[in-house]
C-alpha cells in the first residue's frame, strides 16, 4: 500500500515536471509540489442558465461563508486583501436585445466569501491587458485566455464579470468569464 502512495506521487510528480512516466521512479515523493492535487471535475451549470444556482445546507442568516465544492455562475462583488466576495447571477432576456445576466435582488442575503487560491486559473473572455481589447473566448463564449491572479483581483476591483468561479475546499480555484457583447 505503502509503495503504491510513493508510485502515484511520484508519477504526479514526474507529470507536473514534465517528465515521462517511465522516469516517475526516480523522481522522490518529496519533491511533488503542493499544488499538484488536483481539482476533481465538478459538473458545470448552464452558461446561460435562467435560474439561480441554488446552495442546499447553507445558511445565510449567519455570517457570510464559503459555498460548497462546486462551480457557480456568478460574479465577484468586492475584493480585499485576497479574499473575493461574490454572488449567483441568472440571464434574463430581454425585449429589445438578447438579455442580460443579473443578481439577486437588493438587499437578499445570497453571497459568499472565500479567499482566492494563490495559484488560481483565471481564463479571460477579454485577454489580459488593461485595454480589454482582445475577444479570447471558446465556442461556448467561455474565457480560453489564462491571465496571472493579480489581473483577476485587479479586474474584480473595478467592475463585476459575469464568471464561472470553481470553489475547492473553501478556496476560489479557478474564474472562468463568461463573455457578454
Amino acid at each position: 500500500m505503502k509503495r503504491s502512495v510513493l508510485t502515484a506521487a511520484a508519477l504526479c510528480a514526474a507529470l507536473a515536471a514534465g517528465t515521462a512516466p517511465a522516469q516517475a521512479a526516480v523522481i522522490p515523493a518529496q519533491a511533488a509540489p503542493a499544488r499538484v492535487a488536483a481539482i476533481p471535475h465538478f459538473p458545470a451549470p448552464k452558461v446561460f442558465g435562467t435560474t439561480f444556482q441554488s446552495d442546499p445546507g447553507h445558511d445565510f442568516t449567519k455570517r457570510i461563508s464559503p459555498r460548497k465544492d462546486g462551480i457557480l455562475r456568478g460574479w465577484i462583488t468586492h475584493v480585499s486583501g485576497g479574499q473575493a466576495e461574490y454572488e449567483p447571477i441568472k440571464w434574463v432576456r430581454d425585449k429589445y436585445s438578447e438579455g442580460h445576466f443579473e443578481g439577486p435582488p437588493e438587499g437578499d442575503a445570497t453571497a459568499y466569501s472565500s479567499p482566492v487560491a494563490g495559484n488560481v486559473v483565471y481564463l479571460s473572455a477579454l485577454g489580459c491587458s488593461s485595454r480589454m481589447a482582445n475577444l479570447t473566448v471558446d465556442r461556448r463564449g467561455l474565457g480560453a485566455k489564462r491571465c496571472s491572479r493579480a489581473t483577476l483581483l485587479k479586474r474584480a476591483a473595478k467592475m463585476q464579470r459575469p464568471a464561472l468561479i470553481t470553489v475547492y475546499r473553501g478556496r476560489i480555484v479557478k474564474v472562468q468569464e463568461i463573455y457578454t457583447p
